[in-house]
């Protein structure tokens, strides 16, 4: 009897698609019922290959061995996940299974996780995808009566492994390039380095700005302030002449307009939006987001897929609303559920766009409602974000009369706006402020009306410089670096639009990541500056690989792969060519690199003087030689609040003489802290404690310069 084999992206959805197919019990590695086998990769199973499965010599890391550029390029096991993948292309060869079905994750990375799988099994059997956005039970089952053939992903899939073998070529060998001739640990990436560059543009911005003064002018009247309509007077002859104008005189009311305005609620969550709220609101990084959006999707299934870039829904959703609704208005939103079921949902352009949304639509929640106790802080944190977004679009706008008073003193025209709310509609869930602040006023005024001054303001001002970026702006910056930074370049422009900027939505906190943990970023609380070590480094790597133009044509080009209109194998041979022209200036480079965090301790391994670097949440030293590879671990910031002032404390220290120390100077021994959270009955467990040091340890342990793996899994995608 034949069987269809499954193939998930990761146990827990094959898991849940067993559920939905009716299997349950399971193997080492699969699970199998009358009609299906389902198996799963652990993420990627199959990665290409490592240079020195090419040719010996290329473990070696010696300019002379670059560019390397193989004939073809290989596909090798992932060490750590042989056992599984023996297991899956085991099942796939077997005689009883005749068909396929991708059920990898619905996107460029999910289609690779799977074609490359089923490449390197040497199997050639029919395959179906399934294609959803959300993995609750009855998902799945649509999904299965509504499965896709696999032919239709085929340039999906091209367009993954293009995206792949590029930063194979250009990252491995400009990395080992730059790496190799200054012998420091120093790492190339076509989003990586141009993100890095925006951060250098604009802290050069801010060095480089000269406050300029000016001076605003408001009077009194009626009660209220009026503002010159002029706004901001940079001539101070001008402004205080203006002023001048204006003693023993009064106001004419000119007109008085009212206005009733209609504004609705926010677009729904894409995952960029999301995580920008989340770390302006919570102070999450981009990476924590996402894993928790992760977790959310796949462990709880109470949202949609998170990896998207459309903040719109299809038409064909409008008929499970209602049962979201349901599922995710409880506790506090139950009586605005009910309100919005009371009147029906319509399909409205503000949020419903066919148009709008490509492989996935907006995040919302699922049909499966939750426990909220049974979540983490993070977890109930963004959940209840993306239930408010999606329950405020389907509410009624916010309805206000917007009053516009003018009046002229003498010459010189002043305004007063107020307003009156008449609906708070969505606004009685969100309490979100309008960008411009208008006072809540009925206005007494008439056209006619002459008021007296009461008070005439002359108020000085500077120009303030651009703010640093944090990990909300920034992700605003890699969508959006037109914007950032303000450049003229219409051509770049229309580049980076049709692009959506630096990297994916998918990958842009993976990005951020590296940049700290290669030490080219720092947080300075909130902020992020770029270090020395990334200044130079941007003065050293090529000057295209620095620029958000060279990495948007390249997305365009693996754009137009996916849409069939440009071969994969044209775009590898165009960057195997700009790989051997960056080489080459790489090589012939007379630029010099020092580093500027030596300090007098020698490395106990080779010898040499040890770096002191700063990681996003630990301070490390790290031998300069990047064949040694030591480092230990000076201190990290911890959650432990300090008893004094309340601010999370610093971890220092090693073994039995670790300490926490609080900037305000307190201090305290570990044991001591475990000693007093014992007597408060808010102490860890000893267990729980030693995985925490150990996590500290393992996240400080991560290779600063593998070749392979930072060259595909952090830097490029």
């Amino acid at each position: 009897m034949s069987k269809v084999l499954v193939l998930a992206e990761k146990p827990s959805v094959g898991k849940d698609i067993g559920k939905a197919l009716g299997i349950h019990g399971g193997k080492d590695g699969f699970m199998e019922g009358k009609d299906y086998v389902i198996t799963w990769a652990m993420g990627h199973l199959v990665t290409l290959a490592a240079p020195e499965e090419y040719r010996p010599e290329y473990k070696e890391w010696k300019m002379e061995l670059l560019p390397m550029l193989p004939e073809k390029m290989k596909l090798s096991v992932i060490g750590r996940s042989a056992k599984q993948y023996n297991t899956v292309k085991h099942l796939m060869n077997r005689s009883d299974i005749k068909e396929i079905v991708i059920a990898t994750d619905a996107g460029r990375e999910g289609e690779l996780v799977a074609r490359w799988i089923i490449y390197k099994a040497g199997v050639r059997k029919p395959m179906k995808r399934l294609w959803i956005s959300s993995v609750t039970e009855k998902a799945i089952k649509d999904g299965f009566r509504n499965l896709k053939d696999a032919r239709n992903y085929e340039n999906l899939y091209k367009s993954a492994e293009a995206r792949s073998k590029a930063d194979w070529i250009v990252g491995i060998n400009a990395t080992r390039a730059l790496t190799v001739k200054h012998n420091a640990q120093l790492s190339l990436g076509r989003v990586q380095t141009p993100t890095l560059g925006i951060v250098k543009t604009r802290e050069e911005e801010i060095r480089g700005f000269k406050p300029v003064s000016y001076h605003t002018i408001k009077v009194k009247a009626g009660g209220v302030y009026f503002h010159h309509e002029g706004g901001r007077i940079f001539r101070e002859e001008e402004a205080r002449k203006k002023h001048k104008s204006l003693e023993g005189k009064k106001l004419l009311v000119t007109d008085v307009k009212t206005t009733e305005k209609r504004k609705d609620a926010p677009l729904l969550y894409d995952l960029t939006e999301l995580q920008r709220d989340a770390s302006n609101l919570y102070g999450l990084s981009p990476k924590e987001t996402l894993n928790t959006m992760q977790a959310l999707y796949e462990r709880h299934k109470v949202l949609t897929y998170p990896r998207t870039d459309s903040r719109y829904l299809t038409k064909d959703m409008t008929a499970t609303l209602a049962d979201r609704v349901k599922a995710s208005a409880k506790g506090d939103l139950t009586n605005i559920g009910r309100e919005i079921l009371r009147k029906g949902i319509k399909e409205k352009k503000s949020f419903v766009n066919d148009q709008k949304v490509s492989d996935h639509h907006a995040i919302i929640p699922t049909e499966e409602s939750v426990v909220l106790s049974t979540l983490t802080d993070k977890e109930r944190k963004i959940y209840l974000l993306v239930v408010k977004r999606f329950l405020s679009v389907l509410m009624d706008p916010y309805v206000y009369k917007e009053m516009v008073v003018t009046g002229i003193i003498g010459e010189e025209i002043f305004r007063n706006k107020s307003k009156v709310t008449v609906s708070q509609g969505y606004r009685s869930l969100l309490k979100e402020q309008d960008e411009e602040e208008i006072e809540e006023r009925e206005t007494l005024f008439k056209k006619g009306d002459q008021l007296s001054l009461e008070k005439v303001y002359l108020e000085e001002g500077k120009t303030k410089p651009p703010a640093y970026f944090t990990d909300a702006t920034l992700l605003s910056a890699m969508e959006n670096p037109v914007k950032y930074m303000e450049s003229d370049d219409k051509k770049l422009e229309a580049i980076l639009k049709e692009t959506s900027g630096l990297g994916t939505v998918a990958t842009r906190a993976d990005i951020i990541e590296k940049l700290f943990s290669s030490f080219v970023l720092e947080k300075r609380g909130k902020e992020i500056h770029i270090t020395e070590k990334g200044r130079q480094l941007l003065d050293l790597a090529p000057e295209e690989l620095t620029s958000p133009e060279m990495t948007a044509r390249w997305e365009s080009k693996l754009e137009r792969i996916k849409n069939g209109q440009l071969k994969e194998e044209t775009f590898i041979k165009e960057m195997e060519e700009y790989t051997k022209k960056i080489i080459t200036e790489i090589k012939t480079s007379k630029k010099t690199f020092r580093h500027d965090n030596m300090t007098g301790q020698k490395c106990p391994t080779c010898g040499k003087n040890l770096l002191e670097v700063k990681g996003k949440k630990s301070t490390m030293l790290v031998c300069q030689d990047r064949e040694c590879g030591f480092r230990k671990t000076l201190s990290s910031q911890s959650n432990a609040r300090c008893p004094e002032c309340k601010k999370k404390m610093e971890l220092v220290g090693e073994g039995e003489g670790k300490y926490f120390k609080c900037k305000c100077g307190y201090r305290e021994k570990l044991t001591a802290f475990q000693a007093r959270r014992e007597k408060e009955g808010t102490a860890m467990r000893k267990g729980e404690v030693k995985q925490y040091l150990s996590k500290i340890n393992k996240e400080n342990d991560e290779p600063l310069n593998s070749a392979l793996s930072d060259a595909l899994k952090d830097l490029f995608k």
